[in-house]
């Protein structure tokens, strides 16, 4: 029997966090993770992902991209290895865990005690439901970069920002792409426009879209080819079929909360599955916390490392149930990795339509960002979106409450707003502080002077509700 303060179960980015952390504050941490440490993130999402991405825009074969990306997952992996983190005091278990009571979890016939846990499962791919799909080879980002040769076709299933990022990097590849998405637009988490530049953006490098259309059956032939009936207009009416070499499937991802004995303690999880937490990251069941994607909430790596400082803080500071840290998503920020990037915090215009009555917008396309005239990447905006503040309206031009950016590097503009949002500035700080010339960030500038009056021919206006069908 071995007895810790705190054991975390799961070695994935949230898994990593919350037992670095815990060490930090000096406790005998030990991390429970059958396979490799690293989890998702490392090995078949993050990190091979973006490298796929880049290879593909600066024109690599297939086969180098993916060297490359097997490279780049190998670097990473090396800085948090279990021969890294034993280094660095955390005691490394190898093996599939299962809890037996709410202090003690079984580790392949271990017995491993503490008074806190922290489960940090992650999650899996969505599996698609249609006619036929059991007899075919699917891909995920779970197998996809075991591909060994570049598809001539394939059809990818979710709109949404795995779908995207991938349709257009294979596309970028020489691959004939299809990209099948249920609901009436891509990126439907995100502003309307955003999804309208990032559909342009596929289309011209050669992927064809099909929006509010789903496959309702399939097969395969003797060529080996796979062969997807579409449905039309969103109904179950037959429409066109298509044909591919592989399908992927990108349609979201579901907690991993099943087999780890945590329903026999009680902890509570939703209709999806997912482990209810509060703002403290903890269960229903004192000393047991939850955190990153097993949590279904931002299911992000970004995200998944502050639920995890959150929940090892609350579970080993001695002040924790007089003032506990909390996870707070508001100024929570992510980014679509498609080109031209798309970054987001916050809330929607339609949103902040819903929730504020007086918000206001700030909206620049790049077509007025010198920059983007100077190196013809014209397409995309940023958008900014304030409320009042409480007792002094829009005095400094009130607070940021949303923020999108569509633009070679959206991901990174994206963080100025996030910022001022987190801190809770007054917006007018964005238009006063002096940004380089010719950046792109000076389109965060130029867009925050729209408030304050006349900018480029252009002003702030009142947000407004999206139209629905």
């Amino acid at each position: 029997m071995s007895i810790y303060d705190i054991v975390v179960v799961g070695g994935g980015a949230a898994g990593l966090v919350a037992a670095r952390e815990s060490r930090r504050r000096g406790a005998r941490v030990a991390l429970v993770q059958n396979g490799p440490v690293g989890g998702e993130c490392t090995f078949t999402g993050c990190i091979p992902s973006k490298a796929l991405i880049a290879a593909a825009a600066r024109g690599a074969s297939f086969s180098e991209a993916m060297s490359t990306a097997h490279r780049a997952i190998a670097r990473v992996a090396a800085t948090e290895d279990a021969a890294t983190l034993r280094h660095e005091g955390i005691d490394v278990i190898d093996g599939l865990g299962s809890f037996i009571s709410p202090t003690a979890i079984d580790v392949d016939g271990r017995t491993v005690k503490s008074r806190q846990f922290i489960v940090a499962t992650g999650s899996r791919p969505a599996a698609a439901t249609f006619p036929g799909v059991e007899t075919l080879q699917v891909l995920t980002n779970e197998n996809v970069f075991d591909l060994h040769q570049r598809p001539d076709s394939l059809v990818i299933i979710g709109g949404g920002a795995i779908g995207c990022e991938l349709a257009q990097a294979f596309a970028r590849f020489g691959t004939d792409v299809t990209l099948v998405e249920s609901g009436d637009r891509i990126l439907a988490r995100e502003e309307p426009d955003a999804s309208v530049v990032v559909a342009t953006a596929l289309r011209n490098d050669g992927v064809i879209i099909r929006t509010d259309a789903h496959v309702i059956g399939s097969s395969a032939s003797a060529d080996g080819k796979m062969h997807f009936r579409l449905s039309a207009g969103g109904s179950e009416r037959p429409g066109d079929v298509v044909a591919a070499d592989q399908l992927l499937v990108a349609i979201g991802r579901v907690a991993s909360s099943r087999g780890f004995g945590l329903d026999h303690l009680g902890v509570r999880t939703d209709p999806h599955g997912a482990i209810v937490v509060d703002t403290t990251m903890a269960t229903n069941v004192d000393g047991i916390w939850a955190v990153g994607d097993v949590t279904g909430h931002f299911q992000f790596t970004h995200a998944a490392g502050r639920m995890a400082w959150v929940a090892a803080s609350n579970a080993l500071s001695r002040t924790a149930r007089i003032r506990p840290a909390r996870f707070d998503p508001r100024a929570m920020p992510w980014a679509t990795f498609t080109s031209p990037e798309v970054g987001r915090v916050g809330l929607t215009e339609d949103q902040a339509a819903t929730e504020h009555s007086n918000a206001r917008v700030a909206h620049l396309p790049l077509s007025m960002v010198d920059r983007a005239m100077a190196v013809g990447e014209e397409a995309g905006f940023v958008k900014l979106i304030v409320a009042p503040r409480r007792g002094i309206g829009n005095v400094g031009g009130g607070r940021l409450i949303g923020a999108t950016t569509v633009a070679p590097t959206g991901g990174e503009l994206i963080h100025e707003a996030a910022l001022a949002m987190q801190t809770n500035m007054f917006v007018g700080r964005l238009a006063q502080t002096i940004h380089a010339y010719p950046t792109w960030s000076m389109a965060v500038q130029q867009a925050a002077v729209q408030f304050f009056g006349n900018s480029t021919g252009l002003h702030a206006r009142p947000a407004l509700r999206a139209q629905r069908a």
